[in-house]
């Protein structure tokens, strides 16, 4: 799979345009998916000097991107639309938030076996189960 990885409250806490404190287990997790044969983007709201900064934090960590806000290495940015072409965004930005990075990478590989991840992803939820509601429309 092709991964698109954020980096501010992803791989480390929020701090821009500093570079916050690392979140467990997030550059072990991305190195393991490297190991696994997936190519990983860097896709953050970084550009210049602090994209390079932002590179260079995960490169100190023997954590090295395919390409970092593009599709692939040396792809104009100038013409069309920056929508990259990947199978998976991982973003702290994601609706519920950035879920533990273990549930991450066991999300990826039932993707992988083509099973769904938003089963594993609810198995692993901290939150309490809720009872089934009829819909937000629907009469309660």
């Amino acid at each position: 799979m092709v991964i698109a990885v954020d980096f501010d409250g992803t791989i480390v806490e929020h701090a821009y345009p500093d570079i916050g404190k690392p979140i467990p287990f997030a550059i072990d997790t991305l190195l393991q998916l490297q190991k696994d044969k997936h190519t990983l983007i860097l896709w953050t709201v970084r550009e210049g000097q602090l994209l390079q900064d932002a590179i260079d934090y995960c490169a100190d960590r023997g954590l090295y991107f395919y390409a970092a806000n593009a599709n692939y290495p040396g792809e104009s940015r100038t013409s069309g639309s920056r929508k990259l072409g990947v199978d998976l965004f991982i973003d702290d930005r994601n609706l519920g938030g950035l879920p533990d990075w273990g549930v991450i990478y066991n999300a990826v590989n039932a993707t992988v076996k083509k099973e769904n991840p938003m089963q594993v992803m609810a198995s692993h939820s901290a939150m309490p189960t809720q009872k089934k509601k009829r819909g937000i429309f629907g009469r309660r």
